[in-house]
Order: structure tokens, then sequence, then C-alpha cells
């Protein structure tokens, strides 16, 4: 297999200054309800990327569960390595991967914690089997064997009738955003970007050479 020979052009679609909304989390938002709408896989999955106290770089995927005028949230253990990370440098980058629209939106700001009652709010309107998988996994922790994760979980799911306590480690975050780009693919490399940057509570556009 020769990568350098895998390659396509990338026509879907093009982006103009005109397109944009003067807010992001409108053009966010006009985007994403677009992705709605299609049967593209996962479309409120994003990739975040977090640097913790070793300073390298660490990526994985998780998944939207609000937007709002103030930021992006998502929910996970916060004893995790992406907890621990945000814990120790709240700046995180957030990617949502549109690939069969030849899109992406990348999102840098800081995240924080969301307040306890949100947390549980969201934990109890998971189903059953979610709660427990997280009641009973201790994220990012090693562990001998699937059979003994298999195990536990089977244990806990018997033990609770229609709901799982909420973990102390089980969390929140809100990711208040100061930088988004907006990404469409272009034919012969020559891609539309477009930054928006917060400056003196404003939002500020401006093209971006591919």
């Amino acid at each position: 297999m020769n990568l350098e020979d895998f390659r396509r052009s990338y026509r879907a679609g093009k982006l103009s200054r005109t397109d944009l909304a003067a807010n992001p989390f409108e053009q966010f938002e006009n985007w994403l309800q677009e992705m709605l709408t299609t049967d593209i896989a996962d479309p409120t999955s994003m990739i975040l990327a977090t640097v913790g106290h070793d300073a390298m770089p660490e990526q994985r995927y998780v998944l939207l569960k609000k937007i709002s005028s103030e930021g992006f949230v998502f929910f996970t253990d916060s004893h995790s390595r992406k907890g621990r990370d945000i814990a120790h440098n709240p700046n995180v980058g957030l990617l949502f991967p549109w690939h069969s629209f030849e899109r992406q939106v990348r999102v840098t700001g800081s995240a924080q914690s969301l307040d306890r009652d949100q947390v549980e709010a969201y934990f109890h309107s998971r189903p059953l089997g979610s709660q427990v998988a997280a009641y009973t996994s201790l994220q990012s922790e090693s562990i001998a064997s699937r059979a003994e994760l298999e195990q536990r979980y089977s244990a806990n799911l018997a033990s609770f009738e229609d709901r799982a306590p909420v973990p102390e480690r089980w969390g929140g975050y809100l990711v208040l955003p100061s930088r988004f780009e907006f990404w469409q693919g272009g034919e012969n490399r020559l891609h539309d970007r477009f930054e928006y940057n917060l400056e003196d509570g404003a939002w500020s556009i401006r093209r971006l050479q591919p």
C-alpha cells in the first residue's frame, strides 16, 4: 500500500464570508442541525484534546450533550485521564469531524466543572445499563481482564432496580470557547477556512489560507 497515492478531491461545497452568521454559536448550530437531519454516524461526537502534567497532548472521542450561548457540555469520569488533565490545565480543544460532508469545526477554550445538580440530572437520564457501567468502571485505571469487568458489571446491575447511585467521580464540563474555526473542504486543496476570535467580548471573523 502506497499511502502517498491515497487521496481524493473535495467537492461537496464551498464556504464564503456571506454564508457565515455573526455569532459562531449560531453558525455551529446551523451546521449541526444540517448534520442531525442526515444519516451521518454520530454527528454529536467530538474529539477532546487535553494536556496534562507530563505536557503531552491526549485526544479521545466524547459526546456533546448540550450547547448554549456559553459553550459546549460533555460528561465523563472526572478521575479519568481527561478529568485529571483538565484539573491540571483547563485549556482544551474540541474537533467535530464531519467527514461525509467535508467539514470540520475546531473549538479552543477552557473547561469548567458543572454543578452537582446538573451532573446528577444527566446521569439519571441515561439508560440503566449506562448508569451501571459508569458506576462499575474506574475509567482509565488498569484491570486484569474483560471477564473481571463484566462480572462486576453484572453484580452491580443485579443490585439496582431502576437507577444506579451517581459516583462521586462522575462529573460534567462546560467548555467556554475563545476561538472557533469552520473548515469546508475545497477542490485542489483550496479549502475554505474561517476563524472566529473572541476579543474584548465580541467575535471577530477572518478568512485563513488553506
